[in-house]
């Protein structure tokens, strides 16, 4: 199970990494190494922190029953925005040119926010054992609520992570014309974020308490 999970994340990743390389048209394309190097670190990072938790590796790979048929498309569109996002960057910067070439400040800061956001996901999922893949009620593992570490700040930081490493992308990819599927990507992952915690206040027993100790969705001191 751990080997499937791990080459099912390094498949992710370099799916999305060969997307950015093909439609920037050329191997000689510096913004898609940085972005190679940084999912490849990533995934690294994603599996060493979960290869002791083997029933979470299960649950990211084989949800149980009672997913919502809504996050079932939020996800579907989601996936293909964030496809179209590396499509557009590739065509922008590597391609066409469209944008100014950035200063190295910026590539540097969007790596910094890209690995920052996974970082930050990483430790909300180490922190909830029931950290799954998409939004159910697990009651086949006695689901409760996760109040304790990063969820004393915001009730959703694995989504603060991916709102960090979204925002990091543009820069990464030195890409003006990504932003505005990277605002369409954030707006997905807010509905997300907004739908998730109307399901748990209604489902999940002693989730509305929480929510008195935890004001904060996803940005804190803002929402």
């Amino acid at each position: 199970m751990k080997t499937k999970f791990f080459f099912r994340t390094f498949a992710t990743a370099l799916i999305f990494s060969l997307a950015l390389f093909v439609s920037a048209g050329s191997i000689d394309y510096y913004q898609g190494w940085i972005f190679l190097i940084v999912n490849i670190i990533t995934c690294l990072l994603n599996f060493w922190t979960i290869k002791d938790y083997p029933e979470l590796i299960t649950e990211r790979l084989h949800p149980g029953e009672g997913t919502k048929s809504w996050d079932k498309l939020i996800l579907g569109i989601a996936a293909f925005v964030y496809l179209i996002n590396v499509i557009v960057a590739g065509l922008d910067s590597g391609r066409f040119q469209w944008s100014p070439t950035f200063h190295w400040s910026l590539y540097t800061l969007g790596t910094m926010l890209m690995l920052l956001g996974q970082v930050i996901f990483l430790i909300a999922r180490k922190e909830n054992k029931y950290f799954s893949s998409i939004i159910r009620i697990q009651s086949d593992r006695n689901h409760s609520v996760c109040d304790t570490g990063i969820y004393k700040l915001v009730r959703h930081p694995g989504y603060l992570g991916v709102t960090i490493s979204l925002l990091g992308f543009p820069l990464i990819t030195g890409s003006l014309w990504s932003i505005l599927p990277t605002i369409v990507a954030s707006l997905l992952l807010f509905i997300r974020t907004y739908l998730e915690d109307k399901t748990l206040k209604t489902e999940l027993l002693g989730y509305v308490e929480y929510t008195k100790r935890t004001r904060y969705l996803l940005i804190p001191k803002l929402w």
